[in-house]
């Protein structure tokens, strides 16, 4: 997965936003809990977020140049699927500049 350190490279801040309870987000804070400590190793300048509401639809967003961001809701989504998400978010990022 070498997409997963390009992270900083082609985006400006990466935010994930689930609810604390809620079965919908379980998946995503699944995932922030496997992944979160391997992605800000990998990319240690890079910020990213995470946002906890009570009863806020899961989502994934990316920031990247001159204020251009791209959200992902992850309603529904297995863990596999939301790597999926990230990686096209990186791809994106990598689209945009040239």
């Amino acid at each position: 997965m070498a997409w997963r350190s390009q992270l900083s490279k082609n985006l400006k801040e990466l935010r994930v936003l689930f609810c604390q309870t809620s079965p919908a987000s379980a998946e995503a804070r699944a995932f922030v809990e496997k992944n979160y400590a391997d992605l800000k190793t990998l990319n240690p300048k890079l910020p990213i977020l995470i946002r906890e509401c009570r009863g806020v639809e899961p989502q994934l967003w990316a920031r990247y140049d001159f204020g251009v961001e791209k959200g992902i809701r992850l309603d529904g989504m297995k863990e596999g699927q939301i790597s999926k998400a990230l990686e096209d978010l990186v791809k994106a990022g990598e689209a945009l500049k040239a």
